[in-house]
């Protein structure tokens, strides 16, 4: 059977990635859109496009009847569903087959089997691939400690719990339980032994109906925050060769148990001794398939799509594997403030195009982040000849991006590249837990590209607000009309004049930078007492600095009372702020504000004006972008104002309660994330 027509089940980035294949082999695209993603990038690089009334994943992406009617509508063969969603679904992939399309997917037994965690155990044991022993919650001890508590069902870190104390293992049994509940409509929760500093290692198979199962090498994806991946490559380094065809055989013989056909991943726990341990098949295409795609030049998309018409695969054994690839995922999130996701109108995404970079995304300049859906914006790769030079590919496109909007990970990913553990392939799935706070302090790591030392002004955001102030200076003396053409001139002269102040605040860290600078008769800003510096070129939109002999380059763009300056080795946000504070600016002590968009889900029990609540104690849970935030009691006190009601639709800042708190109480952070999908 030939697909002529194929609509994917997904939105975003996978979906695009998705067209792009189809279009390389002539088949019409069909997207399917929730109300939020009207205009989404999916949605204009589809040839049709379906509307799912609504915006929740609840009443959209989820609801496998209204995905078939889509397809059947769009007269399209063949559906494909990409990752999340409905992609390990086996009610959707049997009611896709149902309707007469083709599923773009393994067969639905293989999906239902591999569906539980604790029932894929089992059948892995028969298999003979390795495994952690289970333990019984019931009857674990002293010597099982540290234990790992999972959902059976679904994954992406909800129903996960680390145990390391006896007396909270009721408590934590309970509420993965409830997580697993809410989020998988499955409250089974298993226990197994918690491995401190293994490795993720998992191997990409492909499988046709013919027999042939393909292992396409390995992925380390140990880099994860909340159980989730953040950088992951291929092949795993520092792999030892029987380690590796151990894991190659093991994953190939758990395909071979479930009857697998097309595109799958087999997941592995690796100890710091080099001992392996299932942990899960996944029945779909991975985020990070492109780090295979690239090392064996292959497109798995299109693999899966051949072996779908039911064609064999190409050969009886995988082609050979060349260099190393490294997959960075670029998120509108805070890494500092516990991985909040943000929200807002991303104004910039331009990462540079070249030999050995890819860039998959769902989002260009222009476009808005809702608060819906996952925070990922786009995953960047790079492929070279050795792990080095892919790394360091990388990191100078990450560092050389323009991205301008929401708050994002990037920095953390530079960083993270170019930390001594991970350059050195120390890796492990406690990279963050170690190294978080370092990798997120204001300043931290700014380099110049490929480079070690830190470059002048580079990691200087004082040197980046005097250019910010500089441009503003230029824009406020231009009058509309074209771009003027850069003002050149020597050292700035020592005049008497009245020096300006312009107060920035740096995002997201809060640090605010008071710049003096002067125009004299000339019409040219200056900056003011800052020796060392010469001011070479100025216009609204770049600004060059002689900084200790050193020319800088600073481009700046301006949106409202936000600043964005790039320049080599670093990238700077501004918020523009008043010379003097505005009184009405300020809020009451005590006052709980909604940390990003999102919705209310619920409220403490009994939770009203007038009761007495403790530091910490819960209060209000708010909801965005998969993410779910507990809104905590700044201190013991009493709860004097309301404002948030379950359904309630809320806006970054606002007031959602105020809690009048005893003056000997502690206070606690006011905002704590629950976990991300």
């Amino acid at each position: 059977m030939t697909i002529a027509t194929l609509l994917v089940a997904n939105r975003g980035e996978i979906a695009c990635r998705i067209f792009r294949t189809c279009r390389d082999l002539g088949i019409t695209t069909v997207a399917v859109y929730s109300d939020a993603d009207a205009d989404a990038l999916h949605v204009r690089e589809a040839d049709l496009a379906v509307r799912l009334p609504g915006s929740a994943p609840a009443d959209t992406y989820l609801r496998g009847d209204l995905v078939v009617a889509a397809a059947l509508a769009a007269g399209a063969d063949a559906v494909h569903p990409g990752y999340g969603f409905l992609s390990e679904n086996a009610a959707f992939a049997a009611a896709v087959q149902d309707a007469g399309l083709t599923w773009v997917g393994p067969p639905v037994k293989a999906i239902e089997l591999m569906a539980s965690k604790t029932r894929a155990k089992e059948l892995m044991a028969g298999a003979g691939v390795p495994l952690l022993a289970p333990v019984d919650p019931a009857t674990a001890g002293p010597d099982d400690l540290p234990l790992l508590l999972k959902a059976a069902s679904g994954g992406g870190g909800r129903g996960m719990r680390i145990v390391r104390e006896l007396a909270a293992l009721p408590g934590e049994l309970l509420a993965a339980a409830a997580e697993a509940a809410s989020a998988f409509g499955d409250g089974e929760v298993f226990a197994e032994p918690y491995v401190e500093r293994g490795r993720h290692i998992e191997v990409q198979v492909m499988a046709d109906a013919y027999d042939t199962v393909w292992a396409l090498g390995t992925r380390d994806c140990s880099l994860q925050r909340r159980h989730q991946k953040v950088i992951e490559e291929a092949p795993a380094p520092g792999l030892e060769d029987a380690l590796r065809t151990r894991l190659h055989d093991a994953a190939v013989a758990a395909a071979r148990a479930v009857g697998y056909r097309g595109a799958g991943t087999v997941e592995f726990l690796v100890s710091a001794e080099g001992r392996p341990y299932f942990l899960e098949m996944n029945t779909r295409l991975q985020v990070e398939h492109p780090v295979t795609e690239a090392v064996f030049g292959v497109d798995l998309v299109a693999l899966q799509l051949r072996v779908a018409e039911g064609e064999p695969l190409p050969a009886p054994a995988p082609p050979s594997a060349s260099g190393h690839a490294v997959e960075a995922r670029l998120y509108a999130e805070d890494p500092a403030r516990d991985w909040q996701p943000q929200t807002g109108a991303l104004l910039t995404l331009e990462v540079p195009d070249g030999p050995g970079l890819r860039l998959d995304t769902g989002y260009v300049g222009g476009d808005t982040i809702g608060v819906h859906y996952d925070p990922m914006l786009a995953k960047v790769v790079a492929h070279a000849p050795t792990r080095t030079e892919a790394v360091r590919l990388l990191a100078g496109a990450l560092e050389r991006a323009r991205i301008h909007g929401p708050v994002t990970n990037r920095a953390l990913l530079v960083r993270s590249l170019r930390h001594p553990d991970f350059v050195a392939a120390r890796l492990d799935t406690g990279f963050y837990d170690r190294h978080l706070a370092d990798l997120t302090a204001p300043g931290a790591g700014a380099t110049t590209p490929g480079a070690g030392a830190t470059a002048p002004g580079a990691g200087d955001p004082a040197t980046a607000a005097l250019a910010a102030a500089l441009a503003e200076a230029v824009r406020a003396t231009t009058t509309p009309g074209p771009a003027p053409t850069p003002t050149r001139f020597g050292a700035w002269r020592n005049v008497p004049s009245q020096p300006q102040l312009k107060r920035y605040r740096s995002e997201p860290d809060g640090t605010e930078h008071e710049i003096a600078y002067r125009t004299p008769r000339t019409g040219i800003p200056e900056p003011y007492d800052a020796p060392g510096i010469r001011v070479l070129a100025a216009t609204p939109d770049r600004v060059t600095l002689e900084l200790d002999c050193l020319t800088r380059h600073f481009n700046l763009r301006r949106d409202r009372d936000r600043l964005y300056v790039d320049t080599a080795g670093a990238s700077y946000t501004f918020t523009a702020l008043p010379r003097f504070t505005d009184p009405a600016t300020q809020t009451d002590p005590g006052s709980l504000l909604a940390p990003m968009p999102g919705t209310v889900v619920r409220l403490a029990e009994g939770l009203a004006a007038g009761v007495a609540v403790e530091a910490g104690q819960p209060l209000i849970w708010l909801e965005a972008m998969k993410m779910e935030h507990r809104i905590l009691a700044p201190a013991s006190g009493t709860l004097t104002a309301l404002h948030a009601a379950p359904g309630d639709q809320v806006e970054v800042g606002a007031l959602l309660a105020v809690v009048q708190e005893d003056l000997d109480a502690t206070p606690v952070p006011a905002s704590v994330p629950e976990e991300t999908a």
